[in-house]
């Protein structure tokens, strides 16, 4: 196609693309380009938006590049839609999702906003158990933290493709479930589409040629994390099938909730992680592959999924990329741009990841260095967002006032549950994001800038501290009057530095 070249109005900046680079948003002051027809690095949409009421819409991938001169839209692989008109960022969002990715009408089980997430990996990594799951979740209630959505992660399972608990270290996963239950939890189990090469599963799946295949004919090994393994063919019928129904089959069986769809990222033409080009079934575009895996999680009360293209508006819970145990865009710091663009996107359930960090190379590195300001602050920044999850456990790591100041965070989560819930179910039928910025709610009035404070819908407004050492902060308010946690009344539209110790969070709620 021919290049698309929009020149910049006045004040505009835009947002969209992949979430990952929500740091990097709103676009227009620095150069910024993107491929999205290569992109594996967490949600993306075909999609951008414009604060003076412009997007930019495709069904398919595109590139693009933007300047102070305006925006070039090039290599589309499909029909480029350009609407204008809609006078906001807001404006311009519900036009796009109404359109495009209409909301389904359903959200995520409610518990996924009234309470928080348990994730095991940190504290269990690759070696959980069914004795240790129970010691965790009893030692969740004992700590003072309310009972939430238990994560089993990886190598709960027989192996990759054997969707089965392992029966050494989970001698009655259906008591284990029962117990979880009965102690307030609902159980996620994690999930990825690869299969081992060596195991029963994989004979079973290449028989029925339910396994990606590469051009000579020979199955598709792929390199991931975990080493080398088969792809289940989710973009086929019977491969989506197959998979779908080891989920179900967990959930009559044992009495589980939902799963964490991990892994997913598309494989892209030159993709270096095959060892041989993947010969599709049929005709594929670009990125279906990653939307085929992600619709997996699509008719679950809980599904969790960290890639995803497109599918805007479905009651799929998106987290973040995984995060450095760090205060730079990388970890702290990237946690509110980057929701702000999930939201932008039709992704209103978001997750910012597990609390303090989760990557290999930090949280589980022998010489790592736990900073506990950084993790209290971590707790006070997701504790106001759509699902928070934790997975280093608090009491383990914390002491004395700084634990008390977790539990504090924690118990505002609980008050406020309610209201985030209500806010999920709103989302469901209008579409709006629950995490919003400054410059969604309160257009044209100089906050298009803001990414280290957010809404949380129309009256609530969080402003966490993302800096080490600081104990104070600039707080923007918009117009009204907002009611501070710390009892203060503030008049706006007003800048105000705020005290922030390591104890608070400041935030405010719209009083009139």
């Amino acid at each position: 196609m021919d290049e698309i070249e929009l020149k910049r109005l006045p004040g505009e900046y835009w947002w969209g693309g992949v979430i990952n680079d929500g740091v990097c948003m709103p676009y227009g002051d620095e150069p910024y380009a993107r491929d999205l027809r290569n992109t594996d690095d967490n949600q993306a949409s075909p999609l951008l938006i414009s604060n003076q009421g412009r997007y930019i819409w495709s069904e398919e991938p595109f590139a693009f590049r933007i300047d102070d001169a305006g925006l070039t839209i090039s290599r589309a692989d499909g029909r480029v839609t350009v609407e204008e008109g809609h006078e906001s960022l807001q404006g311009a969002y519900l036009h796009a999702s109404s359109t495009h990715f209409p909301p389904s009408g359903l959200m995520p089980d409610p518990l996924a906003f009234l309470a928080p997430q348990y994730c095991t990996w940190v504290e269990m990594f690759y070696e959980p158990t069914q004795e240790k799951i129970l010691r965790y979740a009893q030692a969740i209630l004992d700590n003072g933290m309310p009972p939430g959505i238990l994560i089993i992660d990886d190598n709960w399972m027989r192996d990759y493709g054997m969707w089965d608990f392992d029966k050494f270290r989970f001698p009655d996963p259906k008591a284990m479930v029962d117990t979880l239950h009965g102690m307030g939890f609902k159980v996620m189990l994690w999930v990825c589409p690869y299969v081992s090469a060596d195991c029963t599963a994989y004979k079973k799946l290449l028989a029925n040629d339910m396994l990606m295949r590469s051009i000579d004919g020979s199955p598709l090994i792929r390199r991931w994390w975990n080493g080398y393994s088969a792809v289940v063919d989710y973009t086929k019928a019977t491969g989506a099938a197959w998979f779908k129904a080891q989920l179900d089959r967990l959930i009559a069986r044992y009495g589980v909730d939902g799963f964490k769809l991990d892994a997913g990222e598309p494989i892209l033409p030159d993709a270096e992680d095959v060892l041989r080009p993947v010969a599709w079934s049929r005709p594929l575009s670009v990125m279906e592959d990653c939307e085929a895996y992600a619709r997996l999680g699509i008719g679950y009360p809980l599904s969790e999924l960290r890639m995803c293209w497109k599918l805007g508006g479905q009651p799929l819970i998106q987290r973040q990329r995984d995060k450095h145990h760090s205060w730079d865009r990388y970890g702290l710091s990237g946690l509110i741009p980057n929701a702000i663009a999930q939201g932008l996107l039709g992704y209103a359930y978001n997750c910012p990841d597990m609390i303090g960090g989760g990557m290999d190379g930090d949280i589980n590195s022998p010489d790592f260095h736990f900073d506990s300001e950084l993790f209290v602050r971590y707790v006070q920044c997701s504790v106001l967002f759509p699902v928070m999850q934790f997975s280093m456990a608090p009491w383990r790591v914390l002491r004395d006032d700084e634990l008390a100041w977790c539990l504090d965070a924690v118990r505002l989560r609980t008050a406020l549950g309610p209201e985030i819930a209500e806010l999920a179910r709103q989302s469901a039928e209008d579409g709006l994001p629950i995490l919003r910025s400054m410059e969604f709610s309160y257009p044209h009035r100089g906050y298009e800038n803001i990414q280290d404070q957010f809404l949380l819908g129309e009256r609530v407004l969080v402003a966490p501290v993302l800096e080490k050492g600081i104990t104070s902060r600039i707080v923007r308010f918009p117009d009204g009057r907002w009611a501070g946690d710390d009892g203060s009344v503030i008049a706006g539209p007003a800048e105000l530095r705020v005290e922030a110790p390591l104890a608070r969070l400041p935030w405010y709620r719209k009083v009139d």
